[in-house]
């Protein structure tokens, strides 16, 4: 592990900060965090702020700023969605030290179908319409030659094939991979609907993709993307495994969801890399393929609330590691939200995701026994 002072005061900033954080203040840093939701079981060190719950007011970028300029510390690091509003990465960054990407990066990276053209996806059969401000699925759409195009949105190739995302850290053109993953997408199983995110796997690497033509396929992309556009700290880049090649669809410029399997699986500070490659420059010994990873296989899955539901006490889940993202007891959730965020671990990726469908069913029966309970 790089040294690295951690006597910073960090904040770090977007929709959901709960795993970040734990990160950031497992690696010794002081933290605060503003997000939407500032869950039951975040890190009893952060300082986390819920624009909601204790602004006031709906989480937005806008509103993460002006929060922002009330909190002093010496550094930020921002989360989904801020990668889509490079002027709001700048307002952020004012007086501290930014930890990823710069706004002059993202206004390139995040260039609609940038990716894409770079790897020479542009026939298709079928189309989809995505939002260019777009995250985590939102939004996209089954688009036909000839059909309005919203404003806001793009048309871009739909690519057939297995969903996965390669995560990374970067530093001066150079880059160490650090998992490679499965995504689940739009599985009913979590309640989840279209091209949503709901869950990745991290791949048996060890095992299974030592050499293999997927993992060295997912890090030409990488390096590609890495060199022209010289990332910094951790990334990942969403592909499509077709025929065991991935092809790219987008860059996630900054800490994404599949990162905390990481953490979890490889023994691996990932914010602790991610300050080491934006601070110093520097790049952790981390083998993708060594004995530093477990020979299991984890997944994490958000579980997305079928109807309005109303939390009971959720205090019950505090302290169990298959469930974090914790909702407070009394919390009202719609329909379509997400409830909380689940893990399981198996001997194969089909264990695992076996093990993911019965943990959602175990949330789905406590959901359904709260709304059975009278008012």
């Amino acid at each position: 592990m790089p040294n690295v002072t951690n006597d910073q005061r960090v904040l770090l900033a977007g929709v959901s900060t709960r795993a970040m954080a734990e990160s950031a203040a497992l690696a010794g840093y002081a933290v605060w965090s503003l997000d939407a939701f500032g869950d039951l079981d975040q890190h009893p060190d952060v300082g986390a702020v819920s624009l909601p719950r204790d602004v006031g007011v709906p989480f937005s970028v806008d509103a993460v700023v002006r929060a922002a300029e009330r909190i002093e510390t010496d550094v930020v690091a921002y989360l989904s969605p801020f990668e889509n509003h490079p002027a709001s990465v700048e307002r952020l960054a004012r007086g501290r030290a930014l930890w990823g990407n710069s706004a002059s990066v993202l206004r390139r990276v995040r260039e609609p179908g940038v990716v894409s053209r770079a790897a020479g996806v542009s026939n298709s059969d079928r189309w989809l319409v995505k939002p260019r401000a777009s995250g985590g699925g939102h939004g996209i759409e089954w688009w036909s030659p000839g059909d309005p195009v919203p404003a806001g949105s793009h048309v871009e190739p739909f690519v057939a094939g297995e969903p996965g995302s390669i995560i990374f850290v970067a530093a001066g053109r150079d880059l160490v991979p650090l998992g490679l993953t499965r995504q689940l997408v739009g599985d009913v199983s979590f309640g989840a609907t279209g091209f949503r995110y709901c869950g990745s796997i991290l791949h048996d690497t060890p095992n299974a993709q030592r050499g293999s033509q997927l993992l060295d396929s997912a890090l030409h992309v990488a390096r590609s993307v890495v060199a022209e556009f010289d990332l910094v700290g951790v990334n990942c880049i969403d592909f499509v495994a077709r025929n065991g090649v991935a092809v790219p669809i987008e860059v996630n410029p900054r800490w994404s969801a599949s990162m905390e399997l990481v953490e979890r699986a490889g023994g691996v500070s990932v914010f602790g890399v991610h300050a080491a490659a934006c601070a110093a420059g520097e790049l952790p010994r981390f083998d993708i393929t060594g004995a530093q990873v477990t020979t299991t296989v984890s997944g994490k899955a958000v579980v997305f609330a079928r109807h309005d539901v109303t939390c009971g006490d959720t205090t019950a889940w505090l302290g169990d590691s298959t469930v974090r993202d914790v909702p407070h007891p009394g919390e009202h959730i719609p329909a379509g939200r997400p409830v909380c965020t689940i893990f399981a671990t198996g001997a194969d990726a089909d264990a695992c995701y076996a093990g993911l469908i019965a943990r959602a069913n175990r949330v789905y029966e406590t959901l359904e026994s709260w709304a059975s309970v009278p008012v």
